[in-house]
């Protein structure tokens, strides 16, 4: 998903004005087609703030300008990865933009590598988060993430060292004068038989040392499918790009020209 900006039928003028500003013209159509992706890049973040409940700031900032040159009077506006731990934000918001399903985080991944998770299901939080558990924007914090998969000894053999030991399994279960343990379990409620059938499907824990503190932490949901919520068009249109390129452009050739004493 992204929006490109480009300055097009110039060639002919750049003949005529290159006796005036040489290199200097295609130099200010390259700044002007850049101010028009730096407003369209505005335009877009503020649109995923508006369609999206509580993005993340990852999310918002990811949205990146690669930014027109005299060389190429062409600027593109769309979420880049930039490495690190983070999801592609190309893959989060790709259903977002066509619809359709999204890809499996990284720890669903895991999970269902490690056959907790059933094929066709993914994760969610439950209506009321389990307390530390969100990052107040509808998803799990990463350090209770990590946890999670660790409890299960679900990393694979590169993470092994990751996954939780005996003992401190232990010492989480017995908890801390600030922190009450709990015991960590899987419920596949009516997809599988067993003591937890009445339970909807997900990871959940025992808090406390009576047993009868049971809270849902992680809950298995159907794959959804997703309606179309990001249209790169209406953003474009909303940006009034052609207008606001065509502002820069006399802005920016006017500026080349007082720097040049014309």
């Amino acid at each position: 998903m992204k929006i490109t900006l480009k300055m097009e039928g110039l060639e002919k003028v750049l003949k005529q004005l290159n006796q005036l500003s040489g290199p200097q013209l295609r130099e200010a159509a390259a700044k002007a087609i850049t101010d028009t992706a730096f407003q369209v890049r505005r335009t877009m973040q503020a649109e995923m703030a508006s369609v999206f409940q509580d993005p993340t700031p990852y999310i918002l900032k990811s949205v990146y300008v690669k930014q027109a040159d005299a060389s190429s009077l062409s600027a593109t506006i769309e979420p880049t990865y930039f490495g690190g731990k983070g999801i592609d934000p190309q893959q989060i918001l790709r259903a977002q933009e066509a619809g359709g399903t999204r890809r499996d985080k990284r720890s669903e991944v895991i999970l269902r590598r490690a056959g907790i998770l059933p094929a066709g299901y993914q994760t969610a939080l439950p209506r009321v988060p389990f307390p530390g558990s969100d990052d107040g924007r509808g998803n799990m914090r990463g350090p209770f993430l990590v946890q999670l998969i660790s409890y299960f000894q679900a990393f694979g053999e590169q993470g092994f060292k990751a996954n939780m030991s005996d003992k401190r399994k232990a010492n989480l279960i017995k908890g801390t004068s600030k922190v009450s343990g709990r015991r960590y379990f899987v419920a596949y409620g009516k997809l599988r038989s067993g003591k937890t059938g009445h339970l909807a499907p997900g990871i959940w824990a025992v808090v406390g040392t009576t047993g009868a503190d049971v809270r849902p932490v992680l809950m298995f949901v159907r794959t959804p499918s997703y309606t179309p919520r990001l249209n790169m068009a209406r953003i474009a249109e909303k940006a009034d790009a052609d207008n606001f390129l065509a502002k820069r452009m006399r802005a920016r050739i006017r500026q080349a020209a007082e720097k040049l004493g014309a």
